[in-house]
């Protein structure tokens, strides 16, 4: 045998005669106790037994059903929706109050701009007592203008006691604030007595103003109103005088404010006029 296979056969014998051995590796048990969590350093400087612990607080329902329309309801109850109600309601009431109020203010304006035809000026008539007016007796509070005759059969009548409606609701809440007038467009027919006569049956308060066919026709062309008197009527002869069928509100200096036509109800009206009469101020020119 060879000196080589010698050396290795010494060598497995010795192996197979020396002891067992454990291995000495130290292997984590079942055991073993669980790693603890790091924890956040405590705020609280205060002794150990004075320290408690969170607990989580938790709602305590009697019954399944109470718990149950807690989750049902949503995130909104009755009383969240009856105040969003209110409130949109009353923010819309506020935006078209605003509107509305801009809107007449802008007609106001509208009605003295320039360029724009001017509505009203000076005059000089009989009032029904025989006594001379002019535009300056109607300075100082608003005036409400309506051009008529009193032979008119229907719609003079019909808009007198409109008139009267609308001055008896502006009156109520302004008392002084206005003044009801009614010019004639028949001076021929409508004497001072005859528009007394005729102005009692609609209201007392109403100022009738009339004069010569000259003066009425020299104010109905500066307030832009029309009429139009029959040409070569017999005496004694019934005749009709076509005219603008509107009232025209002038603010207390004399300027022209709107035009109210058979469009607007009384109330309407009144209400148009008390606006007005709210939101105007004296022009800074004439203070």
């Amino acid at each position: 045998m060879s000196q080589p296979a010698v050396r290795i056969g010494a060598v497995l014998n010795a192996l197979a005669r020396a002891p067992a051995r454990q291995c000495l590796r130290p292997m984590s048990t079942a055991r073993s106790s669980p790693a603890r969590r790091p924890t956040a350093p405590c705020l609280f400087h205060g002794p150990a037994q004075a320290r408690q612990p969170l607990v989580q607080r938790r709602f305590k329902y009697k019954t399944v059903e109470e718990a149950k329309s807690r989750y049902r309801s949503g995130p909104f109850s009755w009383k969240a929706g009856l105040l969003f109600v209110t409130t949109a309601a009353g923010l819309l009431w506020y935006f078209e109050r605003e509107k509305g109020r801009m809107q007449q203010k802008r007609i106001a304006e509208a009605a003295k701009g320039v360029g724009r035809p001017r509505v009203g000026g000076p005059f000089e008539l009989l009032d029904q007592d025989g006594n001379v007016m002019t535009e300056q007796n109607l300075r100082g509070r608003y005036s409400l203008v309506y051009f008529g005759f009193s032979h008119c059969p229907d719609i003079c009548p019909e808009e007198l006691d409109k008139m009267a409606r609308m001055f008896d609701l502006v009156e109520a809440e302004l008392p002084g604030a206005l003044a009801p007038v009614f010019v004639t467009c028949d001076p021929a027919r409508d004497t001072p007595k005859v528009l007394k006569e005729y102005l009692s049956e609609f209201h007392p308060k109403f100022i009738g103003l009339t004069g010569t066919y000259d003066q009425i026709k020299a104010m109905c062309k500066t307030y832009r109103v029309y009429f139009s008197t029959p040409q070569a009527v017999a005496p004694g002869q019934d005749y009709l005088v076509d005219h603008s069928i509107y009232f025209y509100l002038m603010d207390p200096e004399g300027d022209f404010v709107e035009a109210l036509g058979r469009q607007h109800s009384p109330d309407q009206a009144a209400k148009i006029i008390i606006d007005h009469m709210k939101e105007w101020k004296p022009s800074a020119t004439r203070q």
